[in-house]
């Protein structure tokens, strides 16, 4: 990506009242293994001492480099991941990172954002 290269530029990290996290990219982000380290750094800190589900909305994400995606098959505070995409481009780049590493907890690409949330809440 150009541009911007402050994590606070191209990411997002907010709870929602019933403990839901959702994790926000930029469109166009190339997500670092070093963003990635942020990013789950800053969901481990919304979390605190609970898990709770996690939304990920990677809409026109440019790229997950390697370091990136072995950084996201670590255990976090996450129960439960849910990617959010809009494209076959999000889909084929979140199944190639799902593809990578048995994932530490259940996750499943979307693309219908109410069927994520559905299944985020589903699995509490």
């Amino acid at each position: 990506m150009t541009g911007p290269t402050s994590p606070d530029e191209v990411m997002d990290v907010a709870a929602e009242p019933d403990g839901l996290v959702r994790l926000s990219w930029s469109p166009g982000t190339r997500v670092t293994g070093e963003l990635a380290e942020i990013a789950m750094a800053r969901v481990d800190a919304v979390n605190g001492d609970t898990e709770n589900p996690l939304l990920v909305a990677m809409r026109l994400t440019a790229e997950v480099t390697r370091d990136a995606r072995m950084v996201f098959a670590r255990k976090c505070s996450a129960n439960r991941i849910a990617l959010l995409g809009s494209s076959a481009v999000d889909r084929v780049m979140a199944n190639f990172a799902l593809g990578v590493r048995t994932q530490p907890v259940p996750t499943r690409f979307f693309t219908d954002e109410a069927a994520a949330l559905d299944w985020l809440r589903r699995g509490r």
